[in-house]
């Protein structure tokens, strides 16, 4: 017995389905790139050029809806990782993006450096828990340029070693990204068979495929990557007021992006991955740590899997600037909800602040929520080896089972999640150490982390290869 979450029922997701292809059909999307246009005209689709306004026949979006591989395994470097997608499980997405940084000694908040990013993604890295990476930090001001750019996806596939989803708006550099692929991963066809990095677009609401991103992934599309589609509507404010409609405008802009995707490359695996959030109406800001968008993100997932697509939610969410309890109640509020509604992917460790301030305290505070919510997930397993009636029949009335052979023999088994994080022992012993917090357990995880922790490097060959093309990016710009 798994223990799960049902937001929106059988019938309340297939209305949403009918609706979208009712609001597709009629209202369509704006596509801002060119290319795009005509790739949806020669798929069956109304394109207003006058507007970029493209319409979506039902058929068409069946028809994308069919076409998209929805089982499949995402690789990395990393011999022996692997994470098949529609089977069951989920791994974490180390968030990212963050501009400034929560510095635990000085309890200040600063603007993040390299060095950041560097700790970070190492502590990612270390945790095999984060199956997926996102660029925790701001990288440097170039990354857009040729130089910056292929130092940056150096950087990344050096110091992570499990599968990379990264995106990008400008598409002339698609070329730098696939010389890379080529040398970390041994060419085009071991790229399209291991799936080591993904791409992600984020359509942007309401209802608008933008253009710089999903012209680097068009640039990109033959090489096979995975697509996450995430649009990021926010209820009241880019999209209507209610959850419902929200919901609808998630999936309407998930599935028209996911239209063109299989127009352009027929059979491209996709990961369903709207961020449906809510603002505060008090601020207008996004309300990261409401728990109307865990509510959200669950409905997202009961969507993907009405599709039967692989699920990428957003968990772990807090408005809060510093690990206290606020941030505490809001990112196991969300992280638990959002993984009881089965996602393959859960996005969110590290992040505070709405998605702005990287803590690497609150990394390892997440994935240990993660551990705690995956051990909920698991529920109550039921097999005739653990009902133990026959223990319960012969130990008779007012006995203990602390010595019993099967309570030994399952806590093993993992009828318990023994953590090694926080307090369990008495008070005495609490205070004997000094009456540590838990961030002051965080810290020492980070610590220890950073001092034993050494990402697999590349060989020299392929480092020697990467220097070249780092060389002649920089000459380029």
């Amino acid at each position: 017995m798994e223990t799960t979450v049902q937001v929106l029922s059988a019938a309340e997701r297939e209305q949403v389905h009918e609706r979208t292809l009712a609001v597709l059909g009629r209202a369509g999307m704006r596509c801002d790139t060119a290319e795009g246009r005509r790739i949806l005209a020669e798929a069956g689709a109304q394109v207003d050029e006058s507007t970029h306004v493209v319409r979506f026949p039902a058929e068409l979006v069946e028809r994308s809806l069919a076409a998209a591989t929805k089982t499949y395994t995402l690789g990395g470097r990393r011999p022996g990782w692997s994470f098949a997608l529609n089977e069951g499980n989920f791994t974490l997405l180390a968030d990212g993006g963050a501009t400034t940084v929560f510095d635990a000694q000085t309890g200040e908040r600063r603007p993040t450096c390299h060095e950041d990013w560097r700790k970070a993604t190492t502590i990612h890295d270390a945790l095999d828990d984060v199956g997926l990476y996102w660029c925790p930090t701001e990288y440097d001001a170039d990354y857009e340029r040729p130089g910056g750019f292929v130092r940056y996806f150096i950087d990344v596939f050096s110091t992570f070693t499990k599968h990379v989803q990264d995106s990008f708006g400008t598409p002339e550099l698609v070329p730098w990204l696939k010389e890379i692929l080529d040398v970390v991963f041994g060419g085009p066809e071991a790229v399209r068979e291991l799936h080591p990095f993904s791409f992600l677009i984020t359509p942007a609401s309401p209802l608008t495929i933008e253009k710089d991103f999903t012209g680097s992934w068009l640039a990109l599309r033959d090489y096979g990557v995975p697509v996450a589609i995430m649009p990021m509507p926010l209820q009241g404010a880019t999209a209507p007021g209610s959850r419902l409609a929200t919901i609808l405008t998630a999936n309407c802009e998930t599935i028209g992006t996911l239209c063109l995707v299989q127009a352009a490359a027929p059979g491209t695996p996709v990961i369903y991955a709207p961020v449906i959030a809510t603002m505060d109406p008090r601020t207008g800001l996004y309300a990261a740590g409401a728990v109307e968008h865990a509510v959200l993100c669950a409905a997202g997932t009961e969507m993907a899997r009405y599709y039967g697509l692989p699920a990428e939610s957003s968990g772990f969410c807090t408005q809060h600037y510093e690990p206290d309890l606020q941030t505490a109640w809001e990112k196991a509020n969300s992280g638990l909800l959002v993984a009881l509604s089965n996602p393959d992917v859960l996005v969110g460790p590290g992040l505070l602040g709405g998605a702005t301030i990287l803590s690497l305290e609150q990394i390892v505070l997440d994935v240990e929520v993660s551990r705690i919510a995956r051990q909920a997930r698991a529920g109550v397993p039921v097999r005739d080896d653990l009902w133990l009636d026959d223990v319960l029949a012969g130990a008779g009335p007012c006995s203990s089972f602390l010595g019993a052979r099967s309570t030994r023999a399952n806590v093993r088994a993992g009828e318990w999640l023994l953590s090694d994080f926080g307090v369990y022992g008495s008070w005495d012993a609490w205070k004997n150490a000094g009456s540590p917090s838990s961030l002051d357990y965080a810290r020492e995880r980070v610590d220890h982390i950073l001092a034993t922790h050494r990402p697999l490097p590349l060989p020299d060959d392929t480092l020697a290869a990467l220097a070249a093309i780092h060389k002649r990016a920089l000459a380029a710009g």
